[in-house]
């Protein structure tokens, strides 16, 4: 099984206009792309692996569960499955070795891993400070890190002509003010500008990186956060899957395109 062990152990819906793919690029854009995804053993980040080993991906799921991961890698075996916790600084390092090692270098980073804050939600005023922490470590932190670590590579993979793009999953709560939501929304806020000011500032690089909001969607996050919702009214994990990896490859595609007029002026 590939499962690498650790030593220890601007919000854009999918498939907005500015990134709807094209028609006029036949070719599959996610042929051997180097593919890791955080959170990748439950909801919209399995549906993720799923997806993308079937459009011909290289695929790393990163997750914190041990037993998780090894199911997981069990079910897809083409999957390297790494196990590392993102919120902690200690795992970064390891985290990133074994993406490169396993893939050979990284050209789509996926930061999917979500932590919700209390259980149930509270008011922010009722917040604890050691909660808040540990939703901003996984949820802003954990993406900082992880993403400042694979800025080599990703530039890399840029300089190459694969492609480079960094995903940071969103939410409306980025944006939206919920009551009881603070921790999240909070951190999710953070992560959107984070994400905005790392797109002007790496596009010299080529490097693109992309806030996206999948929706509310039937998952385990969400039936933690909100048990009684009505879950035929959510969308499925898998279809926001299909979303998010078009939009992903409309940006490759669009990358593609413009290296090639740029080659034949």
């Amino acid at each position: 099984m590939n499962i690498h062990h650790r030593s220890v152990d601007s919000i854009l819906s999918p498939l907005s206009p500015l990134l709807a793919p094209t028609d006029d690029h036949p070719r599959n854009p996610f042929t051997d792309i180097r593919v890791a995804i955080t959170g990748g053993t439950s909801g919209l980040g399995l549906s993720l692996v799923r997806e993308l080993l079937d459009r011909g991906a290289k695929v790393a799921l990163v997750a914190r569960s041990r037993d998780r991961v090894e199911c997981v890698v069990q079910e897809l075996p083409a999957a390297h499955g790494i196990v590392g916790d993102v919120s902690r600084k200690e795992d970064i390092h390891p985290i990133t070795m074994q993406i490169v090692g396993a893939l050979g270098g990284l050209d789509v980073l996926i930061n999917n891993a979500s932590d919700l804050g209390p259980i149930p939600l509270q008011l922010l005023g009722d917040t604890e400070c050691e909660d808040l922490e540990r939703t901003l470590a996984t949820n802003f932190l954990g993406p900082f890190r992880l993403t400042k670590a694979m800025l080599g590579s990703l530039a890399a993979s840029a300089r190459e002509c694969r492609g480079a793009v960094v995903i940071n999953v969103s939410s409306d709560a980025a944006v939206n003010a919920y009551p009881r939501w603070g921790a999240y929304g909070a951190s999710k806020a953070a992560l959107l500008h984070l994400s905005r000011i790392w797109d002007e500032e790496l596009s010299s690089e080529g490097v693109r990186v992309l806030s996206i909001d999948p929706g509310d969607m039937d998952t385990p996050l969400h039936a933690a956060a909100v048990p009684d919702a009505d879950r035929s009214t959510l969308k499925r994990p898998e279809v926001a899957a299909r979303e998010l990896a078009d939009t992903v490859a409309a940006v490759l595609s669009r990358r593609t395109k413009a290296i090639v007029q740029e080659a034949i002026g």
